[in-house]
């Protein structure tokens, strides 16, 4: 079974290589992406297995990820790193994402397409065995983790409610949140915002 971390043979690679590294820190690779331009960049997500990574870890992730890029020398050109937490409406990148994000809207996107169709959007309903189950209009319908090509939480309300909650519990200060820094994001009327992928 493979997972959704890194797509291309580049990504594979560099997840080889970072993934030790990241977890000597206590922390789990989420997504590893190498994106082209002018300057290539190298997007990491990571996060704390229990959850919750903040600026501090992300800065000592990207110098222990720097030095051990600067050692192996996989990337040819000169590039861009940047390390990130998987945000709120962050990518399901493993199968347990999906078991532990139960519950809750997600996007799926099938490198195939299964019935007619390559993406689904609904409730996530578990996982059974190396299928990811969703609960659709049509009813509940499984898709084998493999012929998954992207995932993503939906920003909905009770997702930010979660998140915060989560937060809090985890002793986080959030009285000084700043509700209007939500307005834009995506919502069901209409993409209005500058969400990323």
């Amino acid at each position: 079974m493979s997972d959704l971390i890194a797509k291309t043979a580049i990504d594979r690679r560099l997840a080889e290589i970072i993934r030790p590294v990241i977890e000597d820190l206590g922390f789990e690779l989420v997504r590893v992406r190498l994106q082209g331009g002018k300057t290539a960049t190298l997007q990491i997500m990571a996060d704390r297995p229990e959850g919750g990574i903040n600026v501090d870890d992300c800065a000592d992730i990207s110098t222990a990820v720097s030095a051990t890029l600067d050692v192996e020398d996989p990337i040819e050109d000169n590039h861009h790193l940047e390390v990130s937490s998987p945000g709120i409406d962050r990518p399901l990148t493993r199968l347990k994402d999906f078991e532990t994000f139960e519950g809750y809207e997600v996007r799926l996107e099938t490198n195939q397409a299964i019935d007619g169709r390559k993406r689904f959007k609904g409730m996530l309903a578990g996982v059974e065995g190396d299928e990811v189950l969703i609960n659709v209009e049509e009813g509940t319908i499984g898709l084998n983790f493999d012929w998954l090509s992207d995932a993503k939480l939906v920003l909905t309300d009770d997702l930010i409610a979660e998140m915060l909650r989560q937060k809090k519990d985890a002793g986080v200060e959030i009285d000084n949140l700043d509700e209007t820094a939500f307005d834009d994001i995506e919502t069901e009327a209409g993409e209005t915002g500058d969400s990323k992928d």
